[in-house]
């Protein structure tokens, strides 16, 4: 159902001046670099909805940035949801960013993937890769919609979820300690109490999220939060994480709380199954540390070369590594990618695992067709005798590689000809 309607407040404020007021004044007049949403893209106040309130707007900006000063650079607010060439070899994939914004793509071009190989009613037993280039744009929209919702419902712990789009009014009173963005402050909210209703709406909105200018991925992270809600993501949190962005190389980068809110609906900030009272002196935690306490419908991977050589490697717990659908994440040397298999009974019946093919998509413009590995979790050893230990080891295990045998461990990797990368 839609949540109750509220009045939209008068537009407000001209931020060159705090003391001062005026009606109306030109969106872009203060902010011009950061005012690049289309006409288009921007919904009428008389489609209802909740306005944003200041409360709300300060805690989005603490729950994401630890503070109510920092606002989402460039790199974020151009990012979107965009699909490469429709009925193409990779029609089924996403065109992701360099920036932050990439792990939120990539966790969607996930679900993407189980929607359109697993849970669309052309699916069958039969599911070919060829199946996933036969994708139109109409399909390409469902398929969106789809795996944006199913994240949203998640995090409303599948009870409700919340959409925020961007109205043409300015919904709240900027102050000293609070830096305007021009967007956050239109934010209009829509929420449901059930999945289908959500998908619908969505989809009915779908530009907003895949349209150049919509700044789609950061409408779809407003969104991720308010369905999770500030009070519940707080709860979610431990010791060790207090907000869901840091700053890496000038960037904001996601969190492994938000990477677990997309992927499980719930913002634990570690890896592991479970939760952990104790330290490592066996001393209990003043505050146990949060791990994933569900299967999660689309897996998680991690490798990264720097933490296995400093013996920090996160090792991630079998609710990530064996997830309902065979399609995993993977965080490879802190950049993002998505592994899948076509065979969902790779996850239920052993036998499948002796012999069976991945393919992974890396979000790269220089990517034209998913690449195929072959794991043989039964044949020879993978790892080379002394001898041959010499040289570039990333030329002899490649980081991919290693990813997979976080999970099949001790496997043998073929690249079926392609010329290993990752």
């Amino acid at each position: 159902m839609r949540a109750e309607v509220f009045p939209v407040p008068q537009r407000l404020v001209d931020v060159g001046k705090e003391e001062e007021q005026e009606e109306t004044p030109p969106p872009c007049k203060t902010l011009p670099a950061l005012c690049s949403i289309p006409r288009s893209l921007v919904i009428s106040p008389s489609l209802g909805g909740t306005p944003v309130t200041p409360h709300l707007t300060e805690s989005l900006r603490r729950i994401l940035f630890g503070g109510t000063f920092h606002v989402f650079n460039y790199e974020w607010r151009k990012s979107f949801f965009q699909f490469r060439e429709p009925n193409s070899e990779l029609s089924f994939a996403l065109e992701t960013d360099r920036g932050g914004a990439r792990a939120i793509q990539m966790v969607v071009q996930a679900r993407i993937i189980k929607y359109l190989l697993f849970s669309r009613q052309s699916s069958s037993e039969g599911r070919t890769l060829h199946s996933l280039c036969e994708v139109g744009q109409r399909e390409q929209e469902k398929a969106l919609a789809a795996a944006l919702s199913d994240s949203l419902w998640l995090a409303g712990e599948e009870l409700s979820a919340t959409v925020t789009l961007v109205t043409e009014d300015y919904c709240i009173t900027p102050h000293l300690d609070y830096k305007l963005d021009n967007f956050t402050e239109r934010l209009q909210l829509f929420t449901f109490n059930k999945k289908e209703d959500v998908r619908k709406f969505i989809h009915d909105h779908i530009q907003c999220f895949k349209e150049e200018g919509s700044h789609g991925v950061i409408l779809f992270l407003y969104s991720l939060i308010c369905s999770r809600t500030v009070d519940r993501l707080r709860e979610d949190l431990d010791s060790s994480t207090s907000h869901l962005l840091y700053i890496s190389l000038g960037n904001f980068v996601c969190r492994q709380a938000l990477m677990n809110l997309l992927l499980t609906g719930r913002a634990s900030p570690h890896v592991f199954n479970g939760t952990l009272y104790f330290g490592e002196d066996s001393r209990p935690l003043e505050r146990p540390l949060q791990g994933v306490l569900t299967r999660s419908n689309v897996g998680y991977l991690h490798w990264s070369r720097e933490q296995m050589e400093r013996g920090r490697l996160p090792q991630v717990g079998s609710m990530l590594k064996t997830p309902r659908f065979p399609v995993w994440v993977c965080c490879i040397n802190s950049s993002f990618s998505v592994l899948f298999s076509l065979n969902r009974s790779l996850l239920s019946d052993w036998k499948m695992e002796h012999l069976f093919h991945l393919y992974f998509y890396n979000g790269q413009p220089a990517q034209r067709t998913a690449a195929r590995v072959t794991v043989d979790t039964h044949s020879h050893h993978w790892e080379v005798s002394p001898r041959d230990s010499e040289g570039d080891p990333e030329k002899r295990f490649p980081s991919l590689e290693m990813t997979i045998r976080t999970k099949w461990d001790g496997a043998a990797i073929s690249w079926n000809g392609t010329a290993p990368f990752y």
